[in-house]
């Protein structure tokens, strides 16, 4: 059952041998579309011998599943804002190539911010629970990272953290690439992935004895206790005593159980695996459960559909290869010169729509060169035009893509994109258990806990509640603002179970009321007060006190709240540095009070309001209270 039999070495073997029988012997059966072991040797032998077959007999422990979550925060203006800056020399496809690159939950994942607070939460979990006296082993962990630079940066945190004790084990990227490119532009990423690795030879002499040296001391010794991977060691890698699985990546199908089954080994002692998934794995862990538990209803006619779907699909090629050829049938002749082709491709949305039908055609090809009864029934010239006219097309892509600088010229953008999203993408508040821990092969509780995700007024629910949550923690820091939005959530909470509102409306307005939270304050705020929370607070105070409809429309409350906020920075800082504790001062409060006092009966007089003392009293002391909290 290996990767190997489901391409072209696949055909060219049983065309060799047409008579063979084929029998595949696999843990982890692949149930793609296009990669099926059932359909690749003709159906399953008898019973299979599932997980939960296994934990029943004892040969393995069961797993429980929890599930952890950051809310993650997007400081959105500066993104978009020096965004645009970096990728003006961008075609649009280049740009929406970038965006689309760094707009995933994968590169979210890999932000510093979040990376550092996953390792704080890893830290802390792996110690309280773990790392205990008087145990009959000493339980060790693997952390499944998304990428060597973020299996990095997760050591350099656990390191600085100080609590657990971890080591790297990664595939070294092609060593034939140096860190600088043509320009002399230099890969940080590179840089710090070589100087790793130096550091390891330099230690232990080479890798390999690094590696071995490491897993060794990981099974027999205390240290190190928690081994950080991205894909290596994730099959394969027996070590008994692994007992944790720190999920920071997305993993699916069989590489996903083949993953969680590196902490299912029996051990003395040990009772059960644990993952703990902070990416969002359950409902792939219960797709990928359900699917390998159901092979004991796999029937014949299943197999029958799978491979007329697939002749089906493989029908398309024809029409496929004729649609990217169409895009040039205003050439007079086929075998004109590379640059012509390049010509005709100029305008941008004839270069998409050639990508387009271009990889459509590549997929299907890439389908029927696995399958048999093509390769076998069609003539091989054909097969041989088909390939020959991919290899050129697929040489064209990528001349094309330099030339109009649509894929290749972006990549030289991306360090920078990366610094921006480290800068500006953080995390808020405590970690949250978006799960409580499940046996994994407990198909009923499983389940309930993804319905609990999946469902769309339980995402809601859980959307809302969660924003209430961190709005109380922020209430004090601009109550008008903030008290008027948990209102809002309340009542829209209250219209779905009064049935005024459907599902997915709920869901929506509980997206956009979070995202509000996040960004509403800078997105409805006055140009003035732009990414300036203490005045935005003093702004939505004075709307408060002073609502009158006219003052609304004029300069009024921009002017007051600036006037607060620059007044209380002339008192609390001298020659540009903080006075220490000054919200304890009692003479400094006074200054202050009265100043802001002063000021704002200028301005009553500039726009010719009555002066109500009661009024710029309850307005200086609902800003003061602020004001300690954000300056001290």
């Amino acid at each position: 059952g290996h990767r190997t039999q489901y391409g072209t070495f696949n055909v060219s073997m049983q065309r060799v041998f047409p008579n063979a029988c084929f029998l595949a012997f696999t843990g982890t059966p692949l149930m793609k579309k296009e990669k099926s072991t059932a359909k690749k040797f003709g159906g399953y032998i008898g019973l299979p011998y599932t997980v939960k077959d296994a934990v029943e007999d004892g040969a393995v422990v069961p797993l429980l599943y929890e599930g952890r979550h950051n809310l993650i925060t997007v400081d959105e203006d500066p993104i978009n804002r020096y965004f645009d800056k970096l990728a003006e020399p961008l075609s649009d496809y280049g740009k929406a190539s970038l965006k689309k690159k760094f707009n995933t939950i994968n590169e979210l994942n890999k932000a510093e911010k979040v990376v550092y607070a996953r390792a704080w939460d890893i830290s802390e979990h792996y110690r309280g629970f773990f790392q205990t006296q008087g145990d009959k082993y000493k339980p060790k962990a693997q952390l499944v990272a998304p990428s060597i630079k973020t299996a990095l940066l997760y050591k350099k945190y656990l390191d600085d953290i100080g609590m657990v004790s971890s080591e790297v084990i990664v595939t070294q990227s092609d060593q034939r690439e140096g860190t600088e490119d043509g320009f002399y532009n230099t890969n940080e990423e590179k840089k710090l992935e070589d100087a790793y690795f130096d550091a390891m030879v330099d230690k232990y002499g080479d890798i390999k004895r690094f590696e071995k040296s490491v897993i060794t001391q990981f099974k027999k010794r205390e240290h190190p206790e928690i081994l950080i991977v991205v894909a290596k060691l994730l099959t394969g890698f027996d070590a008994p005593n692994n007992t944790v699985l720190y999920l920071c990546r997305a993993l699916k199908e069989h590489t996903l159980l083949q993953a969680i089954a590196r902490v299912n080994r029996v051990f003395p002692g040990k009772d059960y695996g644990y993952i703990i998934d902070y990416y969002g794995n359950l409902e792939n862990l219960d797709n990928a459960f359900s699917t390998y538990s159901g092979l004991t209803d796999f029937e014949d006619e299943d197999l029958e559909g799978a491979l007329t779907n697939l002749n089906e699909e493989i029908k398309k090629l024809p029409q496929a290869h004729s649609e990217v050829w169409d895009i040039f049938k205003t050439l007079k002749d086929r075998n004109l010169e590379p640059t012509a082709y390049e010509e005709l491709l100029a305008p941008e949305d004839i270069r998409n729509k050639f990508y387009e039908k271009l990889t459509h055609f590549a997929r299907l090809l890439k389908m029927a060169l696995s399958s048999v009864d093509f390769v076998t029934n069609t003539d091989p010239k054909k097969i041989e035009m088909y390939k020959r006219d991919a290899k050129f097309f697929l040489k064209l892509r990528v001349d094309v893509k330099r030339r109009f600088n649509d894929d290749l010229s972006y990549k030289e953008f991306e360090p920078q994109i990366q610094k921006l999203i480290n800068q500006h993408i953080s995390t808020e508040g405590d970690i949250l258990i978006v799960t409580e821990e499940v046996d994994i092969l407990n198909k009923e509780a499983r389940e309930a806990e993804v319905e609990k995700i999946t469902g769309k007024a339980a995402q809601a629910d859980h959307i809302a509640s969660r924003t209430i949550k961190a709005i109380n923690v922020k209430m004090q820091e601009d109550p008008v603002y903030y008290k008027k939005l948990a209102d809002l959530i309340k009542e829209t909470i209250e219209e779905y179970y009064l049935k005024r509102i459907s599902e997915a409306e709920f869901l929506l307005k509980a997206k956009a009321f979070e995202d509000k939270f996040l960004h509403g304050r800078s997105e409805d705020a006055p140009k003035e007060l732009a990414n300036n929370d203490a005045a935005l607070a003093f702004y939505n105070f004075s709307k408060s006190i002073y609502d009158d409809s006219e003052l609304l429309k004029s300069p009024f409350h921009i002017e007051v709240s600036l006037t607060v906020d620059d007044t209380v920075k002339k008192h609390i800082y001298i020659n540009g540095n903080k006075i220490i504790d000054w919200h304890t001062n009692e003479d400094i409060a006074g200054k202050i009070n009265i100043a802001i006092g002063d000021e704002l009966y200028e301005l009553m007089k500039k726009y010719e309001l009555d002066t109500d003392w009661s009024k710029m009293d309850s307005l200086i002391e609902q800003c003061l209270k602020v004001a300690i909290l954000k300056y001290k």
